[in-house]
């Protein structure tokens, strides 16, 4: 299993399943997974739709149960954590940043990033958070006022505000223009350039994975590939 030298592992998972019951069929999601993630990398998931890269990330981040393995992050086991350990888990822990942008619409953006802010023991302030990803300008602008690519630094600026220990991206440039999508990614090179937050990013787009410290290929629910980027590039020359 490869993986890099940046620190200590935050996430382990140990022969991790996941199957789903469709009246008499049960479907395998997840057949076995071993992998390490560890603090300070940037790692791409790629895969086909169905190969088990969004169950993998939503079991990582104490959303959904593996049926059978082990998963920690640290030292602390979250395959056998109670509901309340896990919401407790994700409050303090992890930040989720989806394909779709799930702003408040009513709200600005800076009281988008609020919402995690108060709740939050540590947090920065929803100014700094934004100012993290180019958007000091727009502190005050409603979601219908900004692009996608806005409204998409919005929400990665409300996830990292409560300073995550792990970044979970879910296909965070799916919806996006290439353009627009770059600058999204420059936006989550830079927080883990600059803070540290261990990243996961799922996507379908084969160029982006030169920008990560590692890249993992899932296919029907197994790890087929876990390598290292020897010469990683800035989001400005992925090609699209």
């Amino acid at each position: 299993m490869a993986h890099t030298k940046l620190g200590l592992p935050v996430f382990r998972t140990e022969g991790v399943t996941r199957s789903y019951r469709t009246g008499a069929v049960e479907v395998w999601a997840l057949r076995g997974v071993d992998l390490i993630l560890a603090e300070g990398e940037m790692v791409v998931l790629l895969g086909a739709s169905g190969s088990g890269k969004s169950t993998l990330v939503n079991i990582l981040g104490g959303l959904d149960l593996p049926t059978g393995g082990r998963v920690f992050f640290r030292q602390q086991e979250l395959s056998r954590a109670s509901d309340r350990h896990l919401t407790a888990f994700r409050r303090d822990h992890v930040g989720f940043v989806f394909q779709f942008y799930n702003l408040v619409p009513s709200l600005t953006a800076r009281e988008n990033v609020a919402l995690v802010t108060e709740i939050a023991s540590n947090p920065m302030t929803p100014e700094e958070a934004l100012e993290r990803v180019g958007l000091s300008h727009r502190l005050d602008h409603f979601p219908a006022e900004l692009s996608g690519g806005e409204q998409q630094r919005v929400a990665i600026a409300r996830a990292i505000a409560k300073r995550p220990d792990v970044l979970l991206c879910d296909e965070p440039t799916g919806a996006l223009d290439s353009r627009t999508g770059i600058q999204v990614l420059e936006a989550l090179h830079e927080v883990n350039r600059d803070l540290g937050t261990a990243t996961v990013l799922i996507t379908h787009n084969a160029g982006i994975q030169r920008i990560a410290d590692r890249v993992v290929v899932l296919a029907d629910g197994r790890v087929v590939s876990d390598t290292v980027n020897t010469e990683r590039v800035l989001p400005s020359e992925v090609s699209w």
